[in-house]
């Protein structure tokens, strides 16, 4: 049955968030995310060739380890929002949005009448009928975060709008792609790129939306709470895993 989003009860209560992209698909991996203390996993299926069924276990483990999963679509397209969300995410992650249009799609998408589109069917998010049909889908609009990634030059150009339309929650950067689409890749630091990021923050905010920074540098953690930054991504789990046994290893010098 649907969960409620801990995420929107810990930002109403003051709190920040912290989540991580997870590109390791596992199910064992995701639940030690939550026992570990992240608020959120963003589950890619984006860059990974994930099968349904494990989508559907790895979303179960994150109810089981009280961590909110999100799952990232390949790009805006109602079919794969549907099919993630109908399996239990508690919202949807879509990469390189450029203008409105695409966000007003992504909500109709997402978000049921009077709020947008979305089809609605059984299954187990309505606790396979247990839960009245009225009842879920008042609670699937509420709970159901919708969140936008900002990551091409065109996006940046066009956030004003992006940011304004309803139904919209979070903006997510994505300093790579977008340094790629500016020119200036793989340099996520160059001047422009923040910049450019530092721009969606401040628009998205005067929005009244959450902008969710990722902290790549020493000080930038530090620098975004200081902005009143309350939503963090912490980077992604199969580069921390790799880096992180690799250290291990040359710790011993063998």
């Amino acid at each position: 049955m649907l969960q409620q989003n801990p995420l929107k009860r810990k930002l109403a209560a003051g709190e920040a968030v912290c989540g991580m992209l997870n590109s390791v698909p596992s199910p064992w991996l995701v639940e030690m995310l939550g026992y570990a203390g992240y608020d959120f996993v963003i589950l890619d299926m984006e860059h990974l060739n994930v099968n349904p069924e494990t989508l559907e276990h790895m979303i179960r483990a994150a109810e089981v380890a009280g961590i909110a999963a999100l799952v990232r679509v390949p790009g805006v397209d109602p079919g794969a929002i549907q099919r993630a969300l109908d399996a239990g995410a508690l919202g949807i992650v879509v990469p390189r949005v450029n203008d409105a249009t695409e966000a007003q799609a992504v909500v109709a998408a997402a978000r049921y009448q009077p709020l947008g589109q979305r089809g609605v069917t059984g299954g187990r998010t309505t606790g396979f009928g247990t839960l009245a049909l009225a009842d879920y889908l008042k609670q699937a609009n509420d709970e159901t975060l919708v969140v936008l990634m900002i990551e091409t030059c065109r996006g940046v150009e066009n956030v004003d709008a992006i940011v304004q339309v309803p139904g919209v929650d979070w903006i997510l950067e994505g300093a790579m792609d977008l340094a790629l689409s500016c020119g200036v890749g793989p340099d996520v630091m160059h001047p422009d790129v923040q910049q450019a990021i530092a721009t969606v923050a401040r628009k998205t905010r005067l929005a009244g939306k959450r902008f969710c920074a990722i902290p790549r540098a020493p000080g930038q953690f530090e620098h975004w709470r200081e902005q009143g930054i309350d939503t963090f991504l912490l980077g992604e789990d199969r580069g921390i895993l790799f880096r992180r046994l690799r250290e291990y290893r040359d710790a011993f010098a063998c």
